[in-house]
């Protein structure tokens, strides 16, 4: 289906919306925290945090620097899109971490809580940047090239590889042991995070419905929820009875609505919610050979 030029422009800025918002969450967590408190967070950020800690180079630009690189070793695995898209992010996601936080003051208190919100912002900045097929670059151009490459590995495997060695060298270089446990406490709590809300972009419901009035209730779904439904024959091996069974793919808020349609419409409904992690297709996510 042909993208409209509205739906292009709201493609466009809702991409755009995430950018700005994640890269400021993202640098928040590296800039105020993590860099404030003396200790190195994994991946490229990392890297650059210990170089800025020695030569007091900017962050963004110690990231830029790295990436470039590991942008041209990826750049044929990844492909053209993804490779764009990360490009916007990385500027501005440098512009965050160079221009605009340096301007705030950073936090100065306990270091476990340092740690945490270090953690938890640059975790929430990185969902938001994900879920819109795009990434910082780095090791996520690292881990996404070698996981096309070699199907077997796995991510955790090999970000742990990643992640732990510039977290230990990170203790070596500011001199304390704490800074090697900070790495770690932000890593998981950044992790933590990431997957709950990615989890949250890409879960939904299939709801099942077995009813006599199957028509009826697929138009009513497909005027309100404006989602299709699947229609199947269906037989009832306890009384023989003919019904119809309505499969629909949606997401959590929908799921209620295609219920409460259901019932309006046939009052002996049965309705059953079946959870999914991810749903490829037409209204949903392109599968990852198209992005």
């Amino acid at each position: 289906m042909k993208m409209t030029v509205s739906q292009f422009a709201r493609k466009v800025s809702s991409g755009l919306a995430a950018d700005v918002i994640g890269g400021a969450l993202y640098a928040a967590g590296v800039y105020s925290f993590a860099s404030a408190a003396e200790f190195a967070p994994g991946g490229i950020a990392g890297l650059s945090v210990i170089i800025h800690h020695f030569t007091c180079w900017p962050i963004g630009l110690c990231t830029l620097i790295i990436n470039v690189p590991i942008i041209i070793l990826c750049f044929k695995t990844l492909g053209k899109a993804f490779f764009l898209r990360s490009l916007c992010t990385m500027a501005i996601s440098t512009i965050m971490l160079d221009f605009i936080f340096p301007l705030f003051p950073v936090y100065a208190g306990d270091s476990l809580m340092a740690a945490l919100f270090a953690g938890a912002l640059s975790g929430a900045g990185l969902a938001l940047i994900y879920a819109q097929n795009s990434s910082t670059g780095g090791t996520d151009f690292l881990i996404l090239s070698l996981r096309k490459k070699f199907p077997h590995l796995s991510i955790g495997l090999i970000s742990l590889l990643t992640d732990g060695s510039v977290i230990l060298l990170g203790g070596f270089a500011f001199g304390r042991i704490d800074a090697v446990l900070q790495g770690i406490v932000m890593t998981m709590v950044s992790t933590t995070i990431i997957d709950n809300i990615t989890h949250h972009f890409t879960a939904g419901q299939m709801v099942i419905t077995i009813t006599n009035k199957g028509g009826e209730i697929a138009k009513e779904i497909g005027d309100k929820v404006e989602r299709g439904v699947t229609a199947v024959e269906a037989v009832g091996t306890y009384t023989g009875a003919q019904r119809q069974m309505l499969l629909c793919v949606c997401n959590r808020t929908e799921a209620h609505r295609i219920r409460n349609i259901a019932y309006a419409k046939d009052q002996n409904a049965l309705v059953t919610f079946c959870p999914f992690d991810a749903a490829y297709g037409l209204g949903f996510q392109k599968p990852p050979e198209e992005r």
